[in-house]
């Protein structure tokens, strides 16, 4: 075989590499987001046990709130509205926590689902599905809890 088929047939193979990336990642980038306000609730529990849970062993809870590809289930989870406020995008955020509790559950709202929250009071008893993107902690170099942080929240 000549050179300039080598390289011609190398090209051809590169070209075809790049068509098949290319086809993969604007696949993967233009996939549907899971629809969580639609989407069926996998466990419902307190905002007070699953801060607990968290606190006392992160490990089984991880196992408990995560799947096997490490996404988060659909929770309900049930509390006490203790402040609320919004993000840098205007967002509500509301923290679920009993008065004497060390962390609470921060709960991020969308877009979408502002319109829900904007009727809650603080001291309100509500409902809120999402899906956990991070678990409560102590911090020990700042000495302090960090809350369990739910993410696309609607009020139930």
């Amino acid at each position: 075989m000549n050179k300039k088929k080598i390289i011609k047939i190398a090209g051809i193979i590169i070209l075809i590499g790049f068509l098949i990336g290319g086809g993969v990642v604007y696949y993967l980038f233009n996939m549907p987001h899971r629809n969580i306000t639609a989407a069926k609730t996998d466990i419902v529990i307190s905002a007070d046990m699953v801060v607990n849970e968290f606190l006392t062993n992160p490990t089984s809870a991880n196992d408990k709130y995560l799947d096997e590809e490490g996404e988060s289930k659909i929770l309900e989870i049930t509390g006490t509205v203790f402040s609320i406020g919004e993000d840098f995008n205007g967002d509500i955020e509301i923290l679920l926590k009993s008065a004497d509790a060390k962390a609470g559950v921060s709960c991020a709202f969308t877009t979408e689902t502002n319109a829900k929250a904007k009727n809650i009071k603080i001291g309100d008893s509500i409902t809120v599905k999402g899906v956990i993107q991070s678990g409560a902690s102590f911090d020990e170099d700042l000495e302090m809890y960090e809350n369990v942080i739910v993410d696309k929240c609607d009020i139930k």
